[in-house]
């Protein structure tokens, strides 16, 4: 099991409200999800990550309904939108981005999880 407690020294700390989580190697996912989900966090995910935390019978916002934008080119394009590097990228004490965060419906992503595909293996198939 994934433990979430806070570290005494992390006061200065931002609390996670929403995680993106995409990934290629799903292992312990459920379980990783359960734990932030547990935690309160808001999980926000892909095509077969979302499906994978869907399976776990947790609470899943697929990308696609954040950004309004389909995923597509067999989803390789899903997280490339201002929604996204918005909610990632924003400085939130910053008032200039806060107000464009505001002005661009953009909520923000406190945690990103994502571990990439096996190159190597890939490029092996053509």
């Amino acid at each position: 099991m994934v433990s979430l407690k806070p570290h005494p020294k992390a006061a200065d700390v931002q609390r996670v409200r929403r995680a993106l989580i995409s990934v290629s190697d799903k292992t312990g996912l459920a379980d990783f999800a359960r734990a932030l989900h547990e935690a309160g966090v808001e999980l926000v995910s892909t095509g077969g990550t979302a499906k994978a935390i869907k399976e776990a019978a947790l609470p899943v916002k697929d990308v696609s309904d954040l950004t309004g934008f389909p995923e597509m080119m067999d989803g390789r394009v899903k997280t490339l939108h201002p929604k996204v590097h918005g909610g990632l990228l924003a400085i939130r004490d910053d008032a200039d981005h806060a107000a464009s965060m505001k002005e661009h419906g953009i909520g923000g992503i406190d945690l990103l999880v994502v571990n990439l595909y096996p190159f190597e293996a890939t490029v092996a198939k053509g």
